[in-house]
């Protein structure tokens, strides 16, 4: 597609007017040895797993948390399992280096990345969306756009940035973590089982309109970015502000008491 001076490709403005995806799996959150081999029988016969992972976000430089959360799907459940609970079972981890079970996700080197900063994995029968995609001449790479183009939905991210080593997750963290597994088997399938018309797309995006659009996006990042910069400057924080000279007692000498 690239190759006639088109590609597909969703803007920010037009994935904000798409409605919201809802999930309306079945969820079952793992968080004991005894339910891991529960959920692993049912992973084992999936035929495509769907796979993503979340860690609690840092709001601190230097702060960094490991991954708390591994999501296996099957195209009716959602497995979330709890890592920080529980750890990498040795039978989680030969699910993910097992090469005849296809698992499918989006950026997975980031999350094997992180993984492997605690547990050592080595990856085996993936599929990366980011690449899989470029072959029906879609350039976007993040999950929910790609969603958005092949189905006409939105996937929200509002819970991305959400306590993910909390005590129980909420039913929103739940279903989103979900809805991201299980998206990516179904974009799979739809790519795999009926292809994809990019000319006929909405979404088709002349690729100097494209260039110019990510130029214009990049310029308005840098534009906000030195006004937060501005705006810090003018305003800084009490512990960037300057601290106030202590006050110092003015010395007399002793001349100048007697008088």
């Amino acid at each position: 597609m690239s190759d006639t001076g088109f590609t597909i490709s969703i803007t920010k403005e037009q994935l904000a007017t798409l409605p919201i995806e809802e999930f309306d799996g079945q969820i079952t959150v793992v968080e004991t040895l005894p339910a891991v081999s529960e959920a692993l029988m049912e992973i084992r016969h999936a035929g495509t797993v769907g796979f993503d992972t979340e860690t609690k976000p840092s709001f601190k430089r230097g702060t960094t948390y490991n991954v708390a959360l591994l999501q296996l799907a099957s195209r009716d459940t959602c497995f979330l399992i709890r890592l920080n609970h529980i750890g990498l079972p040795k039978s989680i981890q030969e699910i993910l280096e097992d090469s005849s079970l296809l698992k499918v996700g989006v950026s997975i080197h980031d999350d094997f990345r992180n993984l492997n900063k605690i547990y050592p994995v080595a990856p085996d029968g993936f599929i990366d969306l980011q690449n899989f995609v470029k072959e029906f001449g879609i350039v976007d790479n993040s999950l929910s756009r790609i969603y958005a183009v092949l189905f006409g939905k939105r996937i929200s991210k509002g819970q991305r940035l959400t306590n993910w080593e909390a005590h129980e997750l909420s039913v929103h963290q739940r279903d989103y973590a979900a809805l991201d597994a299980m998206a990516c088997i179904e974009i799979y399938e739809r790519l795999r089982t009926e292809g994809f018309n990019a000319a006929a797309s909405q979404y088709l995006t002349d690729l100097v309109e494209l260039a110019r659009l990510q130029e214009e996006h990049a310029e308005q990042s840098r534009i906000h970015a030195m006004e937060l910069r501005e705006q810090q400057a003018q305003n800084p924080t009490p512990d960037s502000a300057p601290k106030p000279k202590k006050a110092t007692k003015k010395r007399h000498s002793r001349h100048a008491r007697k008088q």
